[in-house]
Formats: structure tokens, C-alpha cells, sequence
């Protein structure tokens, strides 16, 4: 694949977190894990064994996991709380603002089964908003990493981060490309591709899309710089503006709707610091259905197609 980015094989990105969430703890003491009764789907079971005294089963009360772990701060804990995306943040977002966001408290809130990958669950469990809801939140940190290596790797990096985060991740077994030598950094975006026509910006699974798209865009002489924005907040704003200031056009990617997602962070940077053609492959205002996930993700035009006729659109709209 691109720039020394080959792919090893498939794996879940909630696995990620769960061998993410057992490395940390032994390096860790103070790291706790809650969980509203979702242990087995977020991959929990080798923490579990290991560490039975720090694990809490909560049961189907987010709310209540939300506020057990703004208090277990107080007491020097590191608690990471771990349900569904749409459970983790539609359901608690009170919870959110009031006991961890208002307060500053040192809560980490993973989600899993993020976006219309979730699949055959539908509409109601594949949240497409939660980017939005969290990044809106003052002091909320949120990330987004694109595979299993990357998921893993930040699942670690944020239990040193002091303050709350929002680590979102997927479901499907999804090509894992992340080199595991390359350093996970909060708010330092992933260069993939180096070029000078088009700014391609995507996170989470619509990394993998972006990067078949650049390889077919490379067939027609398209050349694109890609970058892997797994840090939604804080945005890395010198990466963005480096590269729409060299390319002057973007397309944004991502698994959310394009209202209050990745897209609407960069198109704020390039309103105010070099303004240009921005073209959005993101979920169009409406909500996902029950549905195998690639064909959900073809149907919602989050594919590597979509990607390619919006690079050709944007590099259009600048050549005008």
C-alpha cells in the first residue's frame, strides 16, 4: 500500500481496545475498566481474568457507569467506560457534560459499534452524530483511529492524557495497515500519502476507502495527499493548513453525518486560514438501516468510488 502502509490482515478495531486495555493496565495500576453490560463485545475478557478487582460490571445503567466513573477519579482512578457509541453518548450526554466535561474529570469514554458499520443492528444503534455531540464539548478530547494497530496504540496513549476523551472505534474486522512501530500521538495527524493535488482528510474506516481511492487516483495521474486525522480534537491545525495551502482544494471522509463531523473541523480551518473547494463523503442528513457494512457503507456513498469522484469534483471546482 502507500507510503509503507501494507496491509497484515483483518482485524476488529474493538479487539484493539481490548488488547489496548490489557497492555495499559499492567503498566498502569490505577486504570479501571466499567462496562454497561457489554463485556464480550468490547473484547474485555483478558482484562477481566487478570484483573477482576478492577472491573465493573454496571449492567444497563450507562448513566449510572458515567457518574461511577466521574467519582472513581476522585480517588486518583483511571476509569475507562466502555459501551456502544450510541449508548456511550446519545444516551448519557447529560451525564457527560455535567459529571466529566463541566468537571474536567479524567474519564475515558471508548465506544464501540461506531457508525453504519455496526450493520445489521440498524438505524437505532448506528450512531452518526456522536463526533458532533463530544467535540462540542469543552475540554473533550476525541479520537478516532482507523485500524487495529492504531486502536490499540491510542487505547494506551490516553490513560497518560490527563482529562476526559471520547476514543471512538468500529465493530467489522477491517484491514489492518498501522504500522506498530510508528508512535501514537494525541493531536498529531497520520501523513499516508504525500502529494500536490488534492487534500484528502478522513479518519476511522473511511481511511482504508481514502487510501484505495489514492491508489486508483495515482493510475490517472491524480495526486493525493493523505492525511489520516485520527485526533478529531485537538486538531493537528499546522498539518491541515500545510497541506490545503500546497494542494488548495480537500475532500473530508468519515463514518458520520456531515453535519458537526470531521468535515465541518476542516472546513473551519480553511475558512479562516486559506479558504478553497472542499468536497464532504459523509453520511447526507438522514439516518443508517439494517444492512451487511460494506454495502452500507457503498449505499451512503462512504466508499472509495465516492471518494474518487469527489477528488475529481473538488481538483474541478479549483481548475475553474
Amino acid at each position: 500500500m502507500l507510503l509503507d502502509f501494507p496491509v497484515q490482515n483483518e482485524k476488529e478495531t474493538r479487539a484493539g481496545f481490548g488488547e489496548g486495555i490489557h497492555e495499559v493496565a499492567k503498566l498502569n495500576p490505577n486504570v479501571v475498566v466499567l462496562t454497561a453490560d457489554l463485556a464480550g463485545s468490547l473484547k474485555l475478557n483478558e482484562f477481566i481474568k487478570d484483573y477482576p478487582e478492577r472491573f465493573f460490571q454496571c449492567g444497563i445503567a450507562e448513566a449510572n457507569m458515567i457518574g461511577l466513573a466521574a467519582g472513581m477519579t476522585i480517588g486518583g482512578k483511571i476509569p475507562y467506560t466502555t459501551t456502544f457509541a450510541n449508548f456511550s453518548t446519545s444516551r448519557v450526554y447529560d451525564q457527560i457534560r455535567q459529571s466529566v466535561a463541566y468537571s474536567g474529570k479524567n474519564v475515558k469514554i471508548c465506544a464501540s459499534h461506531a457508525g453504519l458499520t455496526l450493520g445489521e443492528d440498524g438505524a437505532t444503534h448506528q450512531v452518526l452524530e456522536d463526533i458532533g455531540m463530544m467535540k462540542m464539548l469543552p475540554g473533550m478530547t476525541v479520537i478516532v483511529p482507523c485500524d487495529f494497530n492504531q486502536t490499540k496504540a491510542a487505547t494506551i496513549a490516553i490513560a497518560n492524557y490527563d482529562g476526559p476523551v471520547y476514543l471512538r472505534f468500529g465493530r467489522p474486522k477491517w484491514p489492518n495497515f498501522t504500522p506498530l512501530d510508528i508512535p501514537f500521538e494525541i493531536g498529531k495527524a497520520q501523513q499516508i500519502n504525500e502529494g500536490t493535488d488534492v487534500s484528502i482528510f478522513a479518519c476511522g474506516h473511511l481511511v482504508w476507502e481514502a487510501m484505495k481511492a489514492v491508489e486508483e487516483l495515482q493510475n490517472e495521474n491524480i495526486s493525493c495527499d493523505l492525511i489520516n486525522i485520527h485526533t478529531i480534537k485537538p486538531i493537528d491545525k499546522e498539518a491541515v493548513i500545510r497541506s490545503i495551502a500546497k494542494t488548495k482544494c480537500i475532500v473530508t471522509a468519515e463514518e458520520h453525518q456531515q453535519n458537526g463531523g470531521l468535515g465541518d473541523s476542516i472546513a473551519q480551518l480553511a475558512a479562516t486560514h486559506f479558504p478553497c473547494p472542499q468536497e464532504y463523503i459523509a453520511v447526507q442528513d438522514t439516518f443508517g438501516e439494517s444492512g451487511k457494512p460494506l454495502e452500507l457503507l457503498k449505499k451512503y456513498g462512504l466508499s472509495s468510488e465516492a471518494i474518487i469522484q469527489a477528488v475529481k469534483k473538488s481538483i474541478a471546482r479549483k481548475n475553474q
